[in-house]
């Protein structure tokens, strides 16, 4: 293990998981994933191995297949596997906030139906909230379900969908006004939906279209896409927790680990970034010397060293606060912030550190100069985080006067 961003507290439990993880990352992810990201490839192999794992279960309670285990292991998980190559822990992301949301908030029925296939990765999770035209703007989305009998017709157009192609089932937020009097406000009018569909593109099912892949300058292999409901048919049943009107706060629930995890992912990025850095700085010589000697240098890794072990730390905090039941929409917005953006700073340096030979593609640290811009818009932009925020500390800090 790096001396760097180390967690204090873990069990021994949380620290085989680790080095198992770490062990399976250094040996079947790094040495492919540059080649594989070139060729916009899907890692079949490597999320076979994480199946193999147990990975797909890692926070779905025993009962269901799972292993139990809290947000901090997961996020910790995440870490690890964002440091061989970040496509790998976006893939497992979205599945993971569907499995929280259906642990959270699902019927009896939808947890038998879904968690012990979901724990085995036989079904894979997406969840689906935003639309082409409104981006973090959540309460405008047009999407809408409408109850016909004991179905719902969903029609409309999501955008950015994660695991698009390779999910089995997704969870998509649309308005639904039955029940919800004209003037409510739109938060409290949105319901998640719980759609199976086949693995693919094209028509996966009937009314409902997956397109082919989004092309991107990064998170390259995961398959990102648009979602087009043209008539689709939901049983009622699958409306999750079984009530309209609540899906806006599911939704945000389910974020809220999304933005710890994006913060996780930001940290092994940065640590990965750090480790290329440090090593060329000391195998790449000028006017006499490996240029880790020069002092620049040095000031240089102290702060890459310094944004690491920071943001580390505050991830660290906004995951054990969700875990202990608490609300942690400003410690996740916190580190999902701070991650972020000393993720883009670290492997901006690390690739200065490279010189010339950082734009070559023959070295790892161009593709995580494409990868860590994406971190600063995933789960909400820092303009999103800052507002976040902003208005929980208003909320903690309320003047007395």
């Amino acid at each position: 293990m790096s001396r760097l961003a180390q967690t204090a507290g873990l069990t021994d439990i949380q620290q085989e998981i680790l080095s198992t993880v770490r062990d399976f990352v250094d040996k079947e992810i790094i040495p492919v994933a540059t080649e594989l990201e070139h060729r916009d490839e899907y890692p079949q192999r490597i999320v076979d191995g994480l199946k193999e794992l147990g990975l797909f279960g890692l926070m779905i309670p025993e009962e269901y297949g799972g292993l139990g285990e809290s947000l901090l292991t997961y996020a910790l998980c995440v870490e690890e596997i964002a440091r061989g190559w970040m496509s790998v822990s976006g893939i497992i992301n979205t599945h993971f906030i569907v499995a929280y949301m259906l642990k959270q908030h699902g019927t009896q029925e939808q947890k038998e139906t879904f968690l012990p296939r979901m724990a085995a990765g036989e079904v894979r999770g997406a969840f689906s909230m935003s639309e082409p035209g409104l981006g973090s703007d959540v309460s405008a989305i047009t999407s809408k379900g409408v109850k016909d009998g004991d179905e719902y017709v969903l029609n409309g157009q999501k955008m950015w969908l994660t695991n698009g192609g390779t999910s089995t089932l997704v969870a998509v937020l649309c308005r639904s006004d039955e029940g919800h009097p004209e003037g409510t406000a739109p938060h409290k009018s949105m319901t998640t939906f719980l759609v199976e569909k086949e693995p693919g593109f094209g028509e996966v099912r009937p009314g409902l279209t997956i397109p082919g892949k989004i092309d991107k300058m990064g998170y390259k292999g995961v398959d990102t896409t648009e979602l087009i409901m043209d008539g689709l048919r939901i049983p009622a049943n699958r409306v999750l927790g079984g009530v309209t009107g609540r899906g806006f706060y599911q939704m945000m629930d389910g974020v809220e680990v999304g933005r710890v995890n994006v913060a996780a992912r930001g940290c092994g990025v940065a640590q990965r970034a750090f480790e290329l850095g440090v090593s060329y700085a000391q195998q790449r010589h000028t006017f006499g010397k490996p240029i880790a000697q020069h002092q620049a240098i040095q000031f240089k890794l102290a702060e890459m060293a310094t944004k690491v072990e920071a943001a580390h730390a505050m991830m660290v905090n906004a995951a054990r606060k969700k875990d202990s039941g608490e609300r942690n929409d400003l410690e996740a917005g916190m580190a999902k912030y701070l991650a972020s953006e000393y993720c883009k700073e670290v492997v901006e340096d690390a690739f200065r550190i490279h010189g010339g030979y950082g734009f070559s593609k023959e070295y790892e640290i161009e593709r995580l100069y494409r990868e860590a811009p994406m971190l600063l818009i995933g789960e909400g932009t820092a303009e999103i985080q800052k507002m976040i925020i902003g208005r929980r500390l208003l909320e903690e800090y309320r003047f007395q006067g």
